[in-house]
């Protein structure tokens, strides 16, 4: 039972990479997955429907990410199209499944969660600190603002709150810790032998016409090609560009500092500690003034002579800050809420402010002390100024060229030429590329979907103008040059390889008849040598679990053979080589658990957290399962309005 608990978990983790690259909630949101109206849909849970875009674009951010991943490492050819999607439409109606019934019984996330989960979040940190101009830069590259994060984030953090709680809850016993770490450090002494399929091949008779034809009729999605495109572009990049040839002289650079003297100062930092009594977003009027009642008489305790520190610890809501006091160390502008941060930046140093109220409820603020401020040297920054303005310039030539190529080709909807004289571009011409997306540029989901849009493909015009990468300063319009229909390859086509893998299949099949044959053969009590003479065989080797010695289909059969019945039986068994189409068997002869006199504590805690993990993540599979098999889900192929 153990052993089959650890091997499933074996099998979770062999697609898990896929799962847990995806982008999180937090960036996107469950909410997005819900559509309505005319949508096509691809899924029906309990009467929620997940949009085809909403699932294509969950598709394509898993395929991006195992490219990020995985860098130089990135094979398609390592992730099948169909199981990637599969997996991923699993994965959206769990999900959906499970805020449904979080919501039933009545899990909720609090806006402290919120605000601690948004404080913590490294992508919104300038410094090892939050940073709210950072947060607002990535919400603005992705499209959201903080109102849409925050709710996004609200349902992502109330997802993980039922699975988070049955993991934090599991537990075993000292004995089921002990018994696994048996069967972990177990060892069994086998013989073993290999059939190759290459001995046996010269008996196989040839695949039949008939035998090749009904291969191919029966898997067509073997040879199918998905419709594709080749587009022809331009491309305008900022990199390429030349800024107009002036030189900078001194008064410039002078005006130019005193424009943009306040960017040239050293950052103001403030000292400051805070009190936070916290409010949910829809307040009435009457908690928000009797909130506001409750910080005057605190504050009134500090004026009176408490210290500031000791009440924040008995008081504050800040889960961040009540054990330091109430300390938020030095903090400088765009790092907290508008408010709160008018007001830090309002105060006298030591001074203590009047309540302020923010998005997470009403605070007292102190501020200690300040330091900064002060406008840097004209000297000390007349690299950056020349920088600045030579970026300036290359930056509206970028502009200015990019406006240019939008209006020329909407002008000319049907060529690229005409902006391709005018900006002196190179027309260049993609490689085929299908709806899941190609290589580089032809990766990103937003020159895809251009690609295959009804204005461009079926219309035959040019696209609008893209920014692929919000970061860069590029912008490129394409065009459709060749279409190719979804199809699948002419039996003629593929006839060889139908015949090459028959002919590997047969074989297969008949070395494992061999292998199968002396199984028989010595459960009927003849002895191996007898039962495979001919065959080369590997005897008596004592083999841990993980041993990487030996094929991995001799490893895998020798531990999941029963135990020999008695002193000087044998237990039996024949195993096939997926890859290579040899086959083995397997005979055990002996089993020995692993000794626990030998294995210290810290191994044996070891076993027991993973056997710990394993089971909670059975626990909650266990769960989601049967929420699916209780639900209503109903799932339409793409392009079809039939349910499967």
């Amino acid at each position: 039972m153990l052993q089959e608990i650890r091997e499933r978990a074996q099998g979770w983790v062999a697609w898990a990479i896929v799962i847990l690259i995806t982008i999180p909630f937090a960036f996107w949101g469950i909410d997005s997955y819900f559509g309505g109206g005319a949508e096509p849909v691809v899924a029906s849970v309990n009467g929620t429907e997940i949009t085809e875009r909403a699932f294509n674009q969950a598709v394509n951010r898993t395929r991006i990410q195992l490219r990020d991943r995985l860098g130089d490492a990135y094979d398609p050819a390592l992730f099948d199209e169909l199981r990637i999607r599969e997996q991923v439409l699993e994965r959206m109606i769990r999900e959906t499944l499970l805020l449904e019934d979080s919501r039933a019984m009545g899990l909720r996330t609090s806006d402290q969660a919120i605000r601690a989960a948004i404080l913590s979040e490294p992508a919104f940190q300038r410094n090892g600190a939050f940073s709210n101009a950072g947060y607002e830069q990535v919400l603005r590259l992705q499209g959201l603002s903080p109102a849409a994060y925050e709710e996004s984030l609200r349902t992502e953090l109330l997802l993980s709150q039922l699975p988070r709680a049955i993991r934090e809850t599991a537990f075993i016993t000292d004995a089921l810790a002990e018994r696994s770490a048996q069967l972990v450090h177990q060892e069994r002494i086998l013989s073993y032998l290999r059939v190759p399929k290459s001995s046996v091949e010269a008996a196989v008779d040839p695949p039949t016409d008939k035998a090749i034809a009904d291969y191919y009729d029966s898997h067509p999605e073997r040879f199918a090609t998905p419709e594709q495109v080749r587009v022809r572009y331009l491309l305008l990049d900022a990199a390429e560009l030349s800024a107009p040839d002036q030189s900078i002289d001194e008064a410039s650079l002078r005006e130019h500092y005193e424009l943009k003297r306040d960017d040239y100062r050293v950052p103001e930092e403030r000292k400051v500690r805070h009190i936070l009594l916290s409010l949910p977003a829809d307040a009435d009027q009457q908690r928000l003034e009797e909130t506001r009642e409750r910080l005057q008489i605190i504050r009134q305790r500090i004026i009176a002579g408490e210290p500031f520190a000791a009440v924040a610890a008995e008081v504050s809501d800040d889960p961040g800050s009540a054990d330091q006091g109430g300390d938020l160390g030095w903090v400088s502008r765009g790092a907290f809420d508008a408010a709160f941060e008018q007001a830090v930046f309002a105060l006298e140093p030591e001074t203590l402010g009047e309540p302020v109220r923010s998005r997470f409820g009403y605070h007292l603020v102190e501020v200690l002390e300040v330091r900064g401020g002060q406008p840097q040297p004209f000297e000390s920054v007349k690299e950056s100024l020349i920088a600045d303005l030579s970026s300036g310039s290359t930056e509206g030539v970028f502009f200015e060229q990019a406006e240019q190529l939008a209006t020329l080709t909407y002008e000319s909807p049907d060529s690229l030429i005409p902006a391709a004289e005018t900006l002196g571009l190179e027309v260049q011409l993609s490689d085929w590329i299908d709806r899941s997306g190609g290589e580089g540029l032809f990766a990103n989901p937003r020159l895809v979907g251009a690609a295959f849009s009804e204005e461009v493909l079926a219309l035959g015009n040019n696209s609008e103008l893209i920014e692929p990468d919000p970061e860069a300063l590029l912008a490129l319009v394409l065009r459709v040059a060749e279409h190719r229909e979804p199809s699948v390859r002419p039996l003629e086509e593929v006839r060889d390889e139908i015949l090459a893998l028959l002919e590997a299949q047969q074989a297969a099949d008949a070395a494992e008849a061999e292998a199968q044959a002396i199984v028989a053969r010595v459960e009927a009590g003849e002895a191996l040598s007898l039962a495979a003479e001919g065959y080369e065989i590997v005897e008596d080797l004592r083999v841990a679990r993980t041993a990487s010695d030996l094929p991995p289909e001799v490893t895998e059969l020798a531990f999941s053979l029963p135990r020999p019945a008695a002193e000087g039986e044998v237990s039996v068994g024949r195993a096939s080589a997926t890859d290579s189409g040899d086959a083995f068997v397997v005979l055990l002869s002996k089993v020995q658990d692993g000794d626990l006199a030998q294995l210290d504590a810290g191994a044996l805690e070891a076993e027991s957290q993973m056997l710990t993990q394993t089971l909670a993540a059975a626990d909650v599979e266990a769960l989601l399962a049967a929420m699916q098999a209780r639900a209503k889900i109903k799932r339409t192929p793409v392009g079809s309005d039939e349910p499967f």
